[in-house]
């Protein structure tokens, strides 16, 4: 079973069957297909919603969304898809962000989280424990794509496919554009009401967190892999992987996922 709807000119897509519903939030620079390897292995047994986040459609005008305006968007589409019973979210780099942010305002919307190598990364203890190297890089490239996004056009697009080059993105750089880098921009600059009130821990509800080992940092601190590891029913799984474990090893990605919410 497929089909759409519409929810403040963001279209949404409803494949699959079950009695609940996995809401898929992508980052940078990808868009609602990141989630196809999931979407295939998942829909026998769950319903998956999934989107472009505003602004990340290059077919449609640049579109910076706040903070506020992003969860608003989620909530409305997470209860349109499923309003008799809350969500299991399935979220990847700035989708976590997000997603979190959604589930900390609502967590009677949120029955689980899967979130995908973007853990504490909001909090002091994660930046506390930053070397010097990861710290210059994380502001390196982040302060380029808010450059880029700011610039726009032709020029601002070259930049940010050009870092998407450098960081080894499994997208297309034909598919990357500087609309997709508002997140950035808005941390940077504090424009659109800024992100600094975005949540910086997930409920309190039963979280898988999966993440790439093959990286120059990471998005977690290990204290908050212990303390998930230590709590009953979350779990922490690493990959041999990049940032993108569910395009790298999409196979053993979503039978992770499968098993850990095969537990519940």
């Amino acid at each position: 079973m497929q089909h759409t709807f519409a929810v403040d000119g963001i279209d949404v897509l409803v494949e699959g069957e079950g009695d609940e519903t996995v809401l898929m939030l992508h980052g940078w620079p990808d868009t609602h297909r990141l989630w196809d390897g999931q979407v295939a292995a998942l829909r026998r047994q769950y319903r998956c919603v999934r989107f472009t986040l505003p602004g990340f459609d290059l077919g449609k005008p640049r579109r910076p969304c706040s903070l506020d305006d992003m969860t608003a968007l989620i909530e409305r589409i997470a209860r349109l898809a499923s309003p008799d019973r809350p969500v299991i979210l399935l979220q990847h780099d700035w989708g976590s962000i997000f997603g979190t942010e959604f589930a900390q305002r609502h967590r009677q919307l949120v029955s689980r989280i899967v979130s995908v190598d973007v853990g504490d990364a909001l909090t002091p203890e994660y930046r506390a424990g930053l070397g010097l190297g990861a710290k210059l890089a994380i502001v390196g490239y982040q302060l380029w794509l808010a450059l880029a996004w700011r610039i726009g056009g032709t020029a601002g697009d070259g930049m940010s496919r050009m870092m998407a080059k450098a960081m080894k993105v499994p997208v297309d750089g034909a598919a990357i554009g500087s609309q997709m880098n508002y997140p950035y921009y808005i941390t940077w600059m504090g424009a659109y009401g800024s992100y600094r009130r975005a949540a910086a821990t997930m409920p309190a509800c039963p979280t898988l967190y999966i993440y790439g080992r093959r990286k120059p940092f990471m998005f977690h601190s290990q204290a908050w892999i212990d303390k998930l590891n230590a709590t009953a029913g979350s779990r922490a799984i690493a990959m041999q992987t990049g940032h993108w474990p569910m395009h790298e090893d999409a196979a053993e990605f979503s039978a992770a996922v499968q098993r850990w919410l095969a537990g519940f």
